[in-house]
């Protein structure tokens, strides 16, 4: 359960509001209450444009009167109640890599609502989201689903590029967690930003430099950040095919967990990814 009293979760979404975008946002924070009941979660926009689609300063906002709204009536019912400290909410960027100019946006907000919250770090590099780029892999064809069974796929690829935004910063921390996936896919993997022009392509040359002839593009993105357009133009770029974003996988909602308890100090529970047979 979450603790009496705990600061709300609130999760920084970027990139222009949409139905979609919402549903996903939803599902992940559905995924952290269900990991931890009683958990206060909010979702809040970048971009957001009234009640719809709330900005995440209104969020923070509203969460730091309601905190107030409970302490006053708490003293007004005559209960011994000390006055609330530390933060209202702790806010979680929905962003797989380091993003300099979405975090920026993130930062900008916390300031503007003028409350205290705390901002985490985003959610990678991560052995999860290395696992969670597998699965999307393999659920385009484009890689074994289970490594342990010496079975192939016909469409397999033989060399990823790992799709990130941010320019090198992203590149290095996706880098990381490329590793991690090379290591579950025994084929090589690269790191590239899809906001640098030519990034995509020289590292599609040097793969099949390298050898590699069957290349496959995999989002290091949840989705929201970026407009799928640019992954569709990249893909046509190098010539390509090209995994779904991160999204809502159920690994994202555990991070998403784990980076706001971690803010408070108390020991997560260690997300678990999916078993390998």
């Amino acid at each position: 359960m979450a603790p009496e009293g705990a600061p709300a979760l609130v999760l920084a979404v970027p990139g222009t509001p949409s139905a979609a975008t919402r549903s996903l946002a939803e599902e992940v924070v559905s995924i952290a209450r269900s990991e931890l009941p009683g958990l206060d979660a909010r979702i809040g926009y970048l971009d957001g444009n009234g009640d719809e689609f709330p900005t995440l300063q209104s969020v923070l906002a509203r969460v730091g009167e309601e905190r107030t709204a409970r302490y006053e009536q708490a003293r007004a019912a005559g209960m011994d109640v000390k006055e609330p400290d530390g933060p209202v909410g702790v806010v979680v960027p929905l962003l797989a890599g380091p993003d300099g100019s979405l975090l920026r946006q993130v930062r900008q907000a916390v300031m503007e609502s003028r409350v205290a919250a705390e901002l985490t770090d985003v959610l990678g590099p991560h052995p999860l989201l290395a696992e969670a780029l597998h699965v999307r892999l393999s659920e385009a064809g484009l890689a074994r689903a289970d490594r342990a069974r010496l079975f192939t796929v016909a469409t397999a690829a033989d060399g990823i590029i790992l799709a990130s935004v941010g320019g090198d910063e992203a590149v290095q921390a996706a880098g990381i967690t490329g590793m991690l996936l090379a290591a579950r896919l025994a084929v090589p993997v690269m790191a590239a930003a899809l906001d640098e022009d030519g990034s995509i392509a020289s590292v599609a040359e040097q793969l099949r430099s390298s050898g590699s002839q069957q290349l496959a593009l995999a989002p290091y993105l949840i989705g929201p950040e970026i407009d799928a357009g640019l992954l569709d133009a990249a893909a046509k770029e190098v010539d390509c095919a090209t995994a779904e974003a991160l999204g809502a996988y159920p690994a994202v909602g555990k991070l998403v967990l784990s980076k706001y308890m971690t803010a408070l100090g108390i020991a997560p529970q260690q997300p678990q990814g999916m078993p390998v047979r």
